[in-house]
């Protein structure tokens, strides 16, 4: 075995890589081209659902996490954790519905 080999390897599934992203940047043109443009009303409406999928869980997490604080008297250590896990829960739900649309 010469030192090329793994340099091989990496370069041959780089460019198989590339090779993917560019088919799958191709359906998405063809689709849209065949499909055309949303029109605005779903738009608006996807944003709107992406809206309260990122407000909803904050608020779980600062309802909750006020809840715990005031039956342990922990100042605002729930209330800091829950709405950030919230955050980081609508977040990911958002990043999901994305790349599922």
């Amino acid at each position: 075995m010469n030192g090329k080999e793994p340099d091989d390897r990496k370069r041959k599934r780089e460019e198989q890589q590339l090779e993917e992203a560019v088919e799958r940047a191709q359906r998405r043109r063809e689709h849209w081209l065949r499909t055309g443009e949303w029109p605005l009303g779903r738009a608006l409406a996807m944003m709107g659902r992406f809206g309260w999928t990122m407000v909803v869980p904050i608020l779980l997490g600062a309802f909750a996490g006020r809840w715990l604080d005031r039956t342990f008297n922990t100042g605002v250590m729930w209330s800091a954790a829950l709405v950030f896990a919230g955050a980081a829960l609508g977040f990911w739900a958002v990043w999901k519905a994305m790349n599922s649309e």
